[in-house]
């Protein structure tokens, strides 16, 4: 679907009590604000080395926000081990994750809203314009690391909860008849690792007929995006070691390769000249794409005059269906503690995307093979810490998402844009192999120019409004309708 300019198109609205919600959403904004500032100033980043303490007390924190709207039955805090499945750290604890459960009345559908509270680290904090955990607001943009991914879905969450709530109950009726599960995972930057305890422990409580997962983007400032199409995700250390010993790189430089020179060399082997990737056997998903030029790549990524972008075909074909691949992070001496030293072991982190059609493992196994087959000088490698998230293409042909759809425009006063997506969200997958008869909905509060996983993430405060009014009137719409509750089909729409 092509966007729109958003004064081109735009539905009455066609939900029960949509003025009363308009109305609770915006009132209750200055609270979802300051909520969710309180997250953020929580450093809640789940990968190791990191104090895990922080993310126990941003699950408290969610916990009890989700106890303060009165609608559950039950709110806790779980925490589970690591999935066998992992390849590390089996046995050990994962993080804090929130579960709130409130039943289904009167055959009502079940909805699972789906968050996460952990978030990256704040990377080198000098390149913060203020600092990273503390919410700072400039012009119409709330500043901070996970003010958008993703303390922000959990608020969404939240608010959209206690707009539908209170104009329920100004209106006489019951509270909400649907059910609804809150589910605020505590590891999702850091693999999700304990998720497939979690699924398997809690299998009927997550059990619904509508997942929403707010962890996404939007087209623009004005259009909002229904993500129908995920990359998955390989993530290793690789070491490169071809010495048993550091040495004078005076006096044995140029007689045998360090580490540093072959891991450079092998490295460069994973990229065309052109910075398409180079390993054979990866593939590509074919889809149409919106139109998208390269103006408008270097205003939304900043790439500076004179550098060009990289990879072949429709520029947005390559960040949502192609493969890629990134070397996030390297282990040897800084600069400043340089010496004349030939290395002999360098580490580095290597992140890929994969594209749907092909699976994560084997996307892993090409990769490594690729790397073993290159490796220079005969350089010993060795393989850790591998996260594997499988890609994923959304089916749109149900009936949550003609409603979604409908509710977004309602709220933004211009159509949804359906959307495929660079980043990836690896659990989705385990939850529509677990939940078959589920309708999967991604949405979010991101923009372009949010720099989710970057030095001064924000949020754009308006679009955080929005998306909270179109999440309460999608659950409006859920709470006016009745479903089988044996095999999830629709029986009345309203």
């Amino acid at each position: 679907m092509a966007p729109h300019d958003a004064s081109e198109i735009f539905v009455p609205s066609t939900t029960a009590h949509a003025d009363e919600l308009r109305e609770a959403v915006q009132a209750g904004l200055p609270v979802a604000i300051a909520d969710l500032s309180t997250l953020v100033r929580i450093p809640s980043v789940s990968w190791d080395g990191f104090d895990p303490a922080q993310v126990r007390a941003s699950a408290e924190k969610v916990a009890e926000l989700a106890r303060a709207t009165g609608v559950f039955d039950t709110v806790d805090v779980i925490q589970e081990p690591i999935s066998a499945d992992a390849v590390s750290g089996a046995g050990q604890l994962g993080m804090p994750a929130v579960l709130a459960l409130r039943a289904a009345r009167n055959g009502k559908p079940t909805v699972l809203l789906y968050a996460h509270h952990d978030v990256q680290p704040e990377g080198n904090e000098a390149d913060w314009e203020s600092k990273p955990f503390e919410p700072t607001l400039r012009g119409d943009r709330l500043y901070g690391r996970g003010t958008a991914d993703d303390k922000a879905g959990a608020i969404t969450h939240i608010a959209s909860i206690r707009a539908l709530a209170s104009v329920l109950a100004a209106s006489g009726s019951e509270d909400p008849e649907l059910g609804i599960v809150l589910f605020a995972e505590g590891e999702e930057e850091f693999g999700s690792r304990s998720l497939p305890t979690i699924l398997e422990k809690y299998s009927e409580q997550l059990t619904a007929d509508v997942i929403v997962v707010a962890d996404a983007g939007n087209w623009d400032l004005e259009s909002p995006g229904l993500t129908v199409g995920l990359r998955g995700a390989v993530a290793f250390n690789l070491r490169v070691t071809t010495l048993d010993h550091a040495s004078h790189s005076g006096m044995f430089g140029g007689q045998v390769p360090d580490a540093m020179l072959a891991a450079i060399q092998l490295l460069a082997t994973l990229w065309n000249a052109d910075g398409s990737v180079a390993v054979a056997g990866l593939t590509s998903h074919v889809a149409e794409t919106p139109e998208y030029d390269e103006a408008k790549l270097r205003h939304e990524t900043g790439l500076l005059d004179g550098v060009s972008p990289i990879g072949t075909g429709d520029i947005l074909s390559r960040a949502w269906y192609q493969p890629a691949i990134t070397v996030t992070g390297i282990d040897a001496p800084t600069v400043k503690n340089a010496s004349n030293t030939l290395i002999p072991s360098v580490r580095a982190r290597v992140s890929a995307r994969v594209a749907p059609g092909q699976t994560a493992q084997q996307y892993f196994e090409l990769l490594r093979a690729h790397l073993l087959a290159h490796a220079p000088f005969g350089a010993h490698l060795e393989f850790d810490d591998l996260d594997l998230g499988e890609p994923f293409l959304v089916d749109t042909s149900g009936w949550a998402a003609t409603v979604a759809v409908e509710t977004m425009q309602e709220a933004y006063g211009a159509p949804a844009i359906e959307m495929g997506s660079g980043g990836s969200i690896p659990f989705i997958a385990d939850l529509v192999a677990r939940y078959p008869g589920a309708q999967i909905l991604i949405t979010g509060v991101e923009d372009p120019d949010t720099r989710a996983h970057s030095p001064n993430e924000s949020l754009h405060l308006p679009t955080f409004q929005r998306a909270i009014l179109a999440e309460a009137l999608l659950l409006a719409r859920l709470n006016s309708r009745t479903v089988h509750t044996a095999n999830m089909t629709p029986l009345v729409v309203h």
